[in-house]
């Protein structure tokens, strides 16, 4: 892993626990679990540059889902992620995941919240990192299943920040998913969605006018549409923008073609995140050296994207 060059602080909005998972530990929890793996853990965790779809991205993930499925799995791999935030300078990070995906083997969405809250005090107390939980509802999901989920964060609001969105927008809208989010809101709890990934900013509004979203995950495709570039900017409505994920699974058609540099220059709120550590086999540096080498991004784009990530997170009380 790279060291992180001058020391600005680094905030991390946007990453999946699941495609976060070292593979190594993987690899152990496949072992103690009797998975028998065909392949090296790295060709069956680790996404090609050029996927071609979310879908296909999304398949990565399909294993360390799998070894996810126990109280001490999740909560090692969250205080892991913690340790390799530190690593790399972060010193707050927001994880997101979807509880409901954890109970195969009869774990309750609850414990799962509780063993993932763990292992992320676990972390801070080892590495003075600060961080925030939230919990991701799915767009393929029913309704019912998203209402659920934001009770399931609205029974732990000690240890969760925040409700997400997550899938494919080109597939499924956000309308079904409005009582999950209108009862967040109703608690205080903020929300964000991803949207401008698959789809486009049509996807976007929707994120904002009917579910209510305070920041949008990835929002690249929100470019071509001036009226929504004056509401994020207006509003100061967050992108967490994630360059080598969004060029994996083709929300844009390379990194050279990324959007966060100008964005960022016409001050609009852009953030940089990894979205899935493992599965883009990335960290905030390599990020940021990819940005450098393909769209001109600078120290001080570094600084400002950081400034916009500490002013978008959703738990400053966890800050260390």
């Amino acid at each position: 892993m790279s060291a992180p060059t001058a020391r600005i602080p680094r905030y991390e909005l946007h990453c999946h626990l699941d495609g976060s998972v070292r593979p190594g530990t993987v690899a152990d929890l496949a072992r103690e679990q009797g998975i028998i793996l065909d392949r090296p853990v790295q060709d069956l965790v680790v996404a090609p540059a050029h996927c071609g779809s979310l879908t296909t991205f999304l398949t990565y993930i399909d294993l360390p889902l799998q070894v996810l499925q126990t109280p001490d799995a999740l909560a090692r791999t969250a205080r892991e992620l913690v340790e390799d935030w530190k690593a790399d300078g972060v010193v707050y990070g927001e994880v997101r995941f979807a509880p409901q995906l954890h109970g195969r083997h009869g774990m309750t969405p609850d414990e799962a919240v509780q063993a993932v809250a763990a292992g992320l005090a676990q972390g801070r107390a080892a590495t003075s990192v600060g961080t925030g939980l939230l919990l991701c509802c799915l767009r393929h999901q029913s309704p019912d299943e998203s209402l659920a989920v934001a009770e399931t964060a609205l029974r732990h609001q000690d240890v969760v920040a925040g409700l997400d969105l997550a899938g494919d927008e080109a597939l499924y809208t956000a309308q079904p998913h409005r009582a999950a989010f209108d009862l967040a809101h109703s608690a205080g709890l903020p929300c964000t969605v991803h949207a401008g990934e698959a789809a486009g900013p049509e996807s976007m509004w929707d994120a904002i006018d009917v579910l209510g979203a305070r920041r949008i995950g990835h929002g690249v495709r929100c470019t071509a549409d001036t009226a929504l570039l004056k509401r994020l900017r207006t509003d100061r409505i967050a992108l967490e923008m994630c360059p080598t994920s969004n060029a994996q699974t083709g929300a844009v058609p390379s990194l050279t073609d990324h959007p966060a540099t100008p964005l960022l220059t016409d001050g609009l709120p852009v953030t940089i995140s990894t979205d899935t550590r493992t599965t883009s086999a990335t960290t905030l540096q390599r990020e940021f050296e990819a940005l450098r080498q393909a769209t001109g991004w600078t120290s001080q784009h570094e600084v400002l994207a950081q400034e916009n990530a500490a002013q978008a997170s959703f738990s400053p009380r966890n800050v260390q």
